[in-house]
């Protein structure tokens, strides 16, 4: 009987010890669950952003990005991932680890984005995705390249209408006065005989010299800003111009002629910006005056014209790829 009841005695304190093990482990399970969950909510209440995306790039140009959070976390690790197209699957960049993507624009509306990760991998939180925008502008194939240094024949020029000069637009000319494109002269002296850097630059100085800082067009629309004045006039389609230069090579004037507008505006505006057919311009030389033939004449003065978005970092790799 005392055998009997040692036996019961002791399977009650091994159950006892079960289900207090069990409650451990249930307990232990809950714990983590709740650990995890509240790293995971932790996490996704993270914004993470991308800073350092240029507006476009050219084919080769750098690539250099960098994700932040808004807040601090103990959790460090960088994973990078990018896909061709939206349609395309997310894959891993490798070799990318860190907050910071230093890679070459190779691919246009290429896809990044930035995720944190735990030790597994997993992602905890991820940012927004961007897109790389590559615009070489006049092309890389070889009859792009021909005609952008003005080699073409005849029957390639199409007319074109005041439509693809369309937008608000910078003189490069403070640029050059503060200092700015002394790199791109610099560039062009090494990769030429031609001049030195400071003969480039007073070359230049001559070519982008103007009064006329800005520039904005919409639709039939032209607004010349001077001096804190701004002046406007609607302008029509007046043809093209075909014109030989001394090296041997050509460029096209295309011409609009003012039909009402402000005295100050002139009769004509003759664009020029390598380009000889319909094509959305990125940036140009813009020549004007009063008598179409002399403003034909002029080679000497090409006020030069960018977008209004670009800082001197962007117009400097803007002239750089070209």
């Amino acid at each position: 009987m005392k055998k009997r009841l040692s036996q019961y005695i002791g399977l009650v304190a091994v159950s006892i010890l079960l289900v207090a093990c069990g409650n451990d482990a249930s307990s232990d399970q809950e714990s983590k669950s709740s650990v995890n969950n509240q790293a995971t909510e932790n996490y996704e209440n993270q914004s993470i952003k991308i800073e350092g995306l240029a507006e476009h790039y050219h084919t080769g140009d750098p690539l250099e990005l960098s994700a932040a959070l808004e807040e601090e976390t103990e959790t460090t690790q960088w994973q990078w991932y990018a896909r061709e197209s939206q349609e395309s699957e997310w894959k891993v960049v490798s070799g990318q680890r860190t907050q910071n993507f230093i890679g070459e624009a190779t691919t246009n509306g290429l896809e990044i984005k930035a995720t944190l990760v735990d030790d597994n991998d997993e992602p905890y939180a991820e940012s927004e995705p961007l897109q790389i925008v590559i615009d070489d502008h006049h092309g890389t194939d070889e009859a792009s390249k021909q005609i952008y240094a003005g080699y073409f024949e005849d029957t390639q020029v199409e007319n074109r209408e005041l439509a693809d000069f369309v937008g608000d637009w910078q003189s490069v000319f403070p640029y050059l006065q503060s200092g700015d494109l002394d790199e791109v002269f610099e560039h062009k002296a090494a990769e030429s005989d031609d001049m030195t850097a400071e003969e480039y630059k007073d070359y230049y100085t001559v070519g982008y010299e103007t009064a006329v800082d800005q520039v904005i067009i919409e639709g039939d629309k032209v607004t010349f800003y001077e001096d804190g004045k701004d002046y406007s006039g609607t302008y029509e389609n007046d043809g093209y111009e075909i014109l030989n230069y001394e090296k041997g090579n050509r460029g096209v004037r295309f011409v609009f002629k003012l039909v009402d507008g402000s005295n100050e505006m002139p009769e004509y505006i003759q664009f020029s910006d390598h380009n000889i057919f319909p094509k959305e311009s990125s940036h140009y030389h813009l020549f004007w005056g009063n008598n179409r033939n002399t403003v034909l004449e002029e080679m000497d003065n090409w006020p030069t014209y960018y977008s209004a978005d670009l800082d001197a970092t962007g117009l400097v790799r803007d002239m750089l790829a070209h």
